[in-house]
């Protein structure tokens, strides 16, 4: 018997097995079907996937055999990747010096053998697709043509596996470093909240102090400090919800009543009964999130509110149900949003640029933490409206099983 010796590049082929993950992994279905398959079109009772380690081959797929691993230094598919044949065809081990004494042989009864390296993009030859017999053989050109098209398939398959690894890696990654934004907008939303608040009551101190007499210039600049901290004070508040919405998604599922929705949004946002609110709907009852779409909904009315300069506020919320999801709707007369501002209104801190009817400008942070709980709960949002007339939100929620 010939040992086969380690390739001259062993060392980086080594590392490239290593980094499919593959060694000592359970059997895939993806691989042993190509090791079953293989077998039926060869017409012999053994097929194998091979991977070969610093000192043992390991068989992520092997059909006929009970074993998953074998000795490096009696293996076929060492000497076969080796070679630089396309395809390593052994017809009689017994006649042939390097087996007629190995084990394989002498104790398995390995007599045809026919392996195919599966050769990785880098070109290094990290192991076979092979089959066996236990009679001396041949192959036909098809048989061969097969052998060699599937090893090329397995190949497929590695890659595949590993740029998965590689999107497992950066989605961790990407979480950390998330979690760890979500962290700093958080101490520092929280930091900045106590000095605003302040600076705006000192702010409000000095201008309604009596015994003060200040310029009008000087009241002016106490103006421009109170409505900057303000806006500042919004803007705060508003990253800290951002971030937290992602909370709320983590909370589970429970079967609201319709009628109690409506109930806590005029509860919540209607403070000076200057809205008429209405419901439309197919169903009663919901099981959903619901702090996440509350958040939602109580976001949609109070934009719909403070967006609206008319008499009356008219807003209608529709709730209906299919078999897959729960569709919701928005709709309000209030004064619209500019056609060129559609396509950015769900954009983290994109405004529209127009003052509320309270003289404020939003921060451009509140639809995109609704976009971001609705995308997370498997839905869509999307916005229809004419300026002077009125604005539909409508999303949905995939129902939760």
């Amino acid at each position: 018997m010939i040992r086969p010796e380690l390739p001259h590049n062993e060392f980086e082929r080594q590392s490239a097995v290593n980094k499919y993950q593959l060694l000592d992994t359970l059997p895939e279905e993806s691989y042993d079907n190509i090791t079953a398959l293989m077998a039926y079109i060869c017409e012999v009772p053994i097929s194998l996937v091979t991977l070969l380690d610093r000192d043992r081959n390991f068989l992520k797929s092997h059909y006929g055999v009970p074993f998953n691993e074998s000795p490096r230094d009696i293996s076929f598919c060492g000497h076969a990747i080796n070679s630089e044949e396309v395809i390593t065809i052994i017809e009689d081990s017994r006649r042939d010096v390097r087996f007629h004494d190995n084990p394989l042989v002498t104790d398995f009864k390995a007599i045809f053998y026919a392996g195919v390296p599966v050769v990785n993009s880098d070109g290094y030859k990290l192991g076979t697709l092979c089959v066996y017999d236990t009679k001396p053989r041949k192959l036909s050109n098809e048989q061969k043509n097969a052998l060699i098209a599937m090893a090329k398939q397995v190949t497929n398959l590695f890659e595949l596996r590993f740029q998965n690894i590689k999107l497992m890696q950066l989605q961790d990654k990407l979480k950390k470093r998330n979690k760890n934004l979500k962290k700093f907008a958080r101490i520092v939303s929280h930091d900045l909240k106590s000095p605003l608040a302040n600076i705006i009551s000192l702010a409000e101190l000095l201008e309604n102090k009596k015994d003060t007499d200040l310029a009008d210039e000087s009241q002016q600049y106490l103006e421009y400090i109170k409505t900057s901290s303000y806006a500042l004070k919004d803007y705060v508040d508003g990253l800290l919800k951002f971030y937290a919405s992602d909370e709320l998604l983590e909370k589970g599922t429970e079967t609201i009543w319709i009628r109690d929705i409506l109930t806590e949004l005029q509860q919540i946002t209607n403070l000076d009964q200057s809205v008429n609110f209405s419901l439309e709907g197919n169903s009663e009852t919901i099981t959903t999130n619901k702090s996440a779409i509350m958040q939602v909904l109580v976001n949609l009315v109070t934009n719909s509110i403070k967006y609206n300069t008319k008499e009356k506020t008219e807003i209608v919320i529709t709730i209906f149900e299919s078999e897959t999801e729960y569709l919701f709707s928005v709709s309000d007369n209030s004064d619209g949003i500019p056609e060129k501002y559609i396509d950015k209104i769900f954009n983290l801190f994109s405004v529209v640029g127009s003052e509320d009817k309270y003289g404020n400008i939003g921060t451009g942070i509140g639809l995109a933490s609704v976009k971001n709980i609705i995308d997370n709960l498997g839905g869509e949002i999307k916005v229809s409206s004419e300026v002077g007339v009125g604005t539909t939100f409508a999303f949905s929620v995939l129902k939760q099983l």
